[in-house]
C-alpha cells in the first residue's frame, strides 16, 4: 500500500512540473517580424518624409511575448494586439491611438492606421517589411532600424 502511495505521489509531481513548465511559445512568432522598431517608408506608394514639426519618425514594434503592437502614427501613439499566422499572415486588432491634436502635421494618420485594418499577410526582405492586402501592391513599406 505504501509503494502505491509512493508511486501516486511521484506520478503526481512530475505531471504538475511538467505542466508548470507551459509558456506561451514564443517561438511560433516569426521572429523576423517582431521585437524590431519598423520605421514607414511608404504608403500606398509615396515616400514618406518626416515633417519639420513632427517629434518622431513613424514607427511600430510587435512584442512576440504578449502579441502587442505600439508605434507613433505621426502625431498619436498607437497600441494595439496582432496575431501572425503560417503563410505570413498577420491580423492586427483592438487597435486604438491617443487623441491629440496637431496642427500644421499634413500627414494624414488615419490613412496609415487604415493600413492595420486592412493589412492580411506580410513580406520582408532585407530588413524591409511589406504590410500587404491579399497580392496586390503593399499598403505600406517599413524599414528595420536597429538602435545603437
Amino acid at each position: 500500500m505504501k509503494i502505491k502511495i509512493i508511486v501516486i505521489i511521484v506520478l503526481s509531481i512530475f505531471v504538475m512540473s511538467c505542466n508548470s513548465k507551459k509558456e506561451k511559445k514564443v517561438d511560433s512568432f516569426d521572429e523576423s517580424i517582431t521585437g524590431k522598431y519598423w520605421k514607414l517608408k511608404t504608403l500606398k506608394g509615396k515616400d514618406i518624409k518626416m515633417e519639420d514639426n513632427q517629434k518622431r519618425k513613424i514607427f511600430f514594434t510587435l512584442k512576440a511575448n504578449d502579441s502587442t503592437v505600439s508605434g507613433f502614427a505621426g502625431c498619436n501613439s498607437l497600441v494595439g494586439q496582432f496575431s501572425i499566422e503560417k503563410g505570413n499572415r498577420i491580423r492586427f486588432k483592438n487597435m486604438g491611438t491617443t487623441l491629440k491634436a496637431c496642427p500644421g502635421i499634413s500627414f494624414n494618420e488615419s490613412e496609415f492606421l487604415k493600413v492595420f485594418e486592412l493589412a492580411d499577410n506580410y513580406t520582408i526582405k532585407d530588413d524591409i517589411l511589406s504590410l500587404n492586402i491579399g497580392r496586390r501592391a503593399p499598403l505600406a513599406v517599413f524599414e528595420a532600424v536597429y538602435m545603437k
